[in-house]
C-alpha cells in the first residue's frame, strides 16, 4: 500500500513539476519576444504594471560582474537610480522599461559596471525603437 502511494505522489509532482517548467518556459519565450534582444540574458523581470494606455516593465542586472574583473573579488555593491527607457508599443499602449543597474565594488574600492547599453546613444529609446523611428522619419 505504502509503495502504491509513493508512486502516485511522485507522479503528482512530476506532473505539476512538468506543468509549472513549461509556463516558465512559455513565458520566457513571449518575453524574448517583447524585450529587446538579450535583455533577459542580463536582466531580470521584477515587477509589470498596466494602465489602459501604458505598460511598465522593471528590470533588475542580474548578479554577473563584468567578465574583464572575473576572479578579483568583486562584491555587488546594489543598484544604481533606475533608467526609463521607451520601447516597442504593444497593442496601443506605450511601453517603458525601468532599468537598474548593478554596481560592484573591486578590492581596491573602485566602483564597476557592464560596459553593455541597451538604449541608443543620445536618446531614452531602446537601440530596436530609435532604428524604426530613425527608419520611418529619417
Amino acid at each position: 500500500m505504502k509503495k502504491a502511494h509513493v508512486k502516485n505522489k511522485v507522479e503528482q509532482f512530476r506532473k505539476y513539476y512538468l506543468r509549472v517548467f513549461t509556463k516558465y518556459d512559455t513565458m520566457k519565450e513571449l518575453l524574448d519576444l517583447i524585450l529587446p534582444g538579450d535583455v533577459l540574458a542580463f536582466f531580470e523581470v521584477v515587477k509589470e504594471s498596466t494602465t489602459s494606455d501604458q505598460i511598465d516593465i522593471y528590470l533588475d542586472e542580474k548578479n554577473i560582474p563584468p567578465h574583464e574583473y572575473g576572479g578579483q573579488g568583486v562584491l555587488s555593491k546594489g543598484f544604481t537610480g533606475t533608467t526609463r527607457i521607451q520601447d516597442f508599443p504593444l497593442r496601443g499602449r506605450s511601453v517603458y522599461l525601468h532599468v537598474r543597474r548593478r554596481e560592484w565594488q573591486l578590492p581596491s574600492g573602485e566602483v564597476v559596471s557592464n560596459k553593455f547599453s541597451l538604449s541608443s546613444d543620445g536618446t531614452r529609446y531602446s537601440k530596436e525603437f530609435a532604428s524604426f523611428l530613425k527608419g520611418i522619419l529619417g
